[in-house]
C-alpha cells in the first residue's frame, strides 16, 4: 500500500478575522489653495479650508472605489473638508456620517489658517527643523507629539466599538492623523507616514485582543484616471 500524497499547503489572500475590525483610512481630497497674507477660517481653533475642484473630483474617485466595499459605517472629523470627501461616499451607501472629533488634524498653534502650510512651501527653516526632527512642539504653540497619540488612539478606539467584531468602516481623515495612526500599528519613528496622499486609502485592522496591524499605505490607484 503507498504512503498518503503529503499535505499541500497553498497561499491565501488575507480574510479578516471573525474578531477583528477592518478601518479604510482615507486622506480627504485637496483642500482650497491659499496666498501669503490669507487664513483660512477656524473651526474650534483648527484651519478648516473647503475642498478644491479638484478634491471633490478625487471624493468622487472615492466613493466609486468604495461603493461596493461592505461599508458598516462611515466616519468623518469636525472639519469641512472630510464632511465633503464623504459626501458622495454617503450619498452612494445610505451610511450617515459619524463625527469622531479625536482624529482632527494635528493643532499648529500659532500657524493654524494655512500658515503652516505657505511656510513648509517657501522652506522657513523651523518648518523644515519641525519636518526633520519629526517633533510637531517646536511649531510655536503647536500640539504635542505625546497628546496627539493619546487622542488619536482614543479616535481609533471609538470607531472599533461602534463597528463591532467582523465589520468594515471608512474613516475621512487628515495626514499627520493618519500618519499618527500608522506609526502607532508599525512602531515607526514619528513622520514616518505623514505624507499620504490626498484621497489616499490606507487599511488598518484591529485585532480582538487589541492589536493594530497596517495592512496597506497610501493606495492611490482609484486616482489614476
Amino acid at each position: 500500500m503507498s504512503d498518503p500524497a503529503p499535505a499541500r499547503y497553498a497561499q491565501h489572500a488575507f480574510a479578516l478575522p471573525a474578531d477583528a475590525t477592518e478601518v479604510l483610512l482615507v486622506r480627504h481630497g485637496a483642500s482650497a489653495p491659499i496666498a501669503a497674507g490669507e487664513r483660512f477660517p477656524l473651526r474650534d481653533g483648527h484651519g478648516d479650508p473647503p475642498l478644491a475642484p479638484g478634491g471633490h473630483a478625487q471624493a468622487e474617485a472615492v466613493a466609486k472605489r468604495l461603493a461596493g466595499a461592505g461599508l458598516s459605517a462611515l466616519f468623518v472629523t469636525t472639519l469641512q473638508r472630510t464632511a465633503q470627501t464623504a459626501a458622495p461616499l454617503a450619498a452612494r451607501t445610505g451610511l450617515e456620517p459619524v463625527v469622531v472629533p479625536e482624529l482632527r488634524e494635528v493643532h499648529l498653534g500659532e500657524w493654524e489658517g494655512g500658515e503652516y502650510r505657505i511656510r513648509m512651501a517657501e522652506g522657513d527653516p523651523l518648518a523644515l527643523r519641525a519636518l526633520a526632527e519629526e517633533r510637531w512642539e517646536l511649531i510655536p504653540g503647536a500640539e504635542t507629539g505625546a497628546a496627539l497619540a493619546a487622542r488619536v488612539r482614543a479616535g481609533v478606539e471609538a470607531i472599533v466599538a461602534r463597528l463591532g467584531a467582523g465589520a468594515t468602516g471608512a474613516a475621512i481623515l487628515h495626514g499627520g492623523v493618519i500618519g499618527e495612526i500608522c506609526r502607532q500599528a508599525t512602531s515607526s519613528r514619528p513622520f514616518a507616514f505623514v505624507h499620504a496622499d490626498n484621497a489616499s486609502l490606507s487599511r488598518l485592522v484591529v485585532f480582538g485582543d487589541g492589536r493594530w496591524l497596517l495592512r496597506s499605505f497610501n493606495d492611490t490607484a482609484h486616482l489614476a484616471a
